[in-house]
């Protein structure tokens, strides 16, 4: 256990700020979830909207620094391509 008064102050400090990171990572979690789910039902309206929810969420996770950018660059790609594979094909 901490001593020193800085130590147990960084103590305090890191539960709270532990609270947030797995805050901010279930909600990342949720959302890419509720994404996948849209895409395994075919539903490509439901899909779209929830990308661009899911994108959303994923930026602010790498200015929060929960993801870094290209991770979260790699998983909006492909996210992507899998919205875009669920499209309604157009007759020619």
């Amino acid at each position: 256990m901490a001593n020193h008064v800085s130590s147990l102050k960084r103590a305090r400090q890191t539960v709270a700020k532990t609270a947030v990171n797995r805050s901010n990572k279930s909600k990342l979690r949720g959302t890419l979830r509720l994404l996948r789910e849209s895409i395994a039902k075919g539903d490509h309206a439901a899909a779209t909207t929830q990308y661009r929810e899911t994108a959303s969420i994923l930026d602010k996770s790498v200015q929060k620094g929960v993801l870094h950018k290209n991770t979260a660059s790699r998983y909006k790609s492909r996210l992507n391509a899998r919205v875009k594979a669920v499209a309604p094909k157009k007759a020619a």
